[in-house]
């Protein structure tokens, strides 16, 4: 017959280890110049076509095995300029993918209230580029303090981060539906260059980054500002009912900065289990080989001094229902002088 026992205070212990690993396929960890795109999946010549939504962007070639999507590149805009509208009668201007990715945006960060727009700063910017980090690509958050985001317009880089460690982890804010908003800055490693977040002139800051739900909102304004004033002269397409390809505009001015560097997080949490055998626990077993059918000892030499190994730890709920197994490396010796101790892990 088997014989339980029950765990007692401080026999469990929780705890959770935190792994970072690269956000790239193949273990990259920076993507320096590989951004590739699908010319069949990034058409913006119709108003509801994938592509005037967004681009993906891969790490090598789409057409090649392994090659897979690293995240995609999607232009906002408040009113709808820069793609095509949907309908072309006059209740329908204005409404277009553009103006769709805007209020999808809008509606994450600010928990849908549409009274709310996009304020770097104190500057509200009609045009927004967000990066969207493949889900596949990170596990349970993006890691702060790590992020390099390089751009250029082929010879003037900016150079940002998230402002992590400039505020000792602090959040700019905490948004419901996305959890953690930190400032898109100028600087390397999580640490702003100067002491405000304010650097492209009379256009704000460049934009949030928001860890737990992967993504990250760039001020096209900053963007499209000239090089004297801090922006990469990206020159955003801004007219209505105008395809534009201003998605593919941003991926090649990641892919001319040569460096894009983005860890993910994942949180292992774990449970130990630590199970007491005491020297008068478990010195009998029920095997064939210790006992005979009627259930005496086979060998006499062991009435006083039984002796036993233990190989398996079986852990049960409260029916007595088998729910983990945790095999010992080697068998351990079991009798009346010895005690034992086995720290049983299970990650979850």
């Amino acid at each position: 017959m088997s014989t339980f026992t029950f765990f007692e205070a401080g026999d469990t212990v929780d705890s959770i280890d935190r792994v970072f690993t690269s956000a790239w396929s193949d273990n990259l960890n920076d993507l320096t110049t590989n951004h590739f795109s699908s010319s069949t999946q990034y058409n913006t010549s119709s108003a509801t076509s994938s592509g005037a939504f967004f681009q993906e962007v891969y790490q090598k070639d789409p057409t090649l095995d392994g090659a897979e999507v690293q995240y995609s590149i999607a232009y906002g805009h408040r009113v709808g300029s820069g793609s095509l509208d949907f309908d072309n009668a006059e209740g329908g201007k204005g409404f277009s993918a553009t103006r769709s990715v805007y209020g999808q945006y809008r509606n994450l960060v600010f928990g849908g209230d549409e009274t709310q727009n996009f304020s770097f700063d104190g500057h509200v910017s009609d045009g927004i580029y967000v990066i969207n980090i493949n889900r596949a690509r990170y596990k349970h958050a993006l890691r702060m303090g790590n992020l390099s985001l390089h751009l250029s317009d082929g010879s003037n880089p900016i150079k940002l981060t998230d402002d992590s460690v400039t505020t000792s982890g602090s959040a700019n804010a905490i948004r419901a539906g996305v959890g953690r908003e930190f400032n898109i800055v100028s600087g390397s490693g999580g640490i702003r260059v100067g002491t405000s977040n304010i650097y492209v002139t009379n256009s704000g800051s460049y934009g949030y980054v928001y860890p737990d739900a992967g993504f990250i909102i760039l001020n096209g304004d900053a963007l499209d500002a000239s090089v004297a004033d801090k922006g990469i002269n990206l020159g955003s397409t801004q007219g209505s009912n105008e395809a534009s390809t201003n998605a593919n505009l941003l991926r090649m001015d990641i892919k001319n900065g040569g460096e894009f560097i983005l860890d993910g997080q994942e949180d292992i949490a774990s449970k130990f289990y630590f199970v007491r055998a005491k020297n008068t626990d478990f010195n009998y077993t029920t095997n064939d080989s210790f006992t005979e059918d009627d259930g005496t000892l086979k060998f006499d030499s062991m009435i006083d001094n039984p002796e036993t190994y233990i190989t398996t730890v079986g852990l049960y709920n409260d029916n007595q229902d088998l729910l983990a197994v945790a095999k010992m490396s080697q068998p351990l010796p079991k009798d009346f002088t010895k005690e034992a101790l086995i720290k049983v892990k299970l990650d979850y």
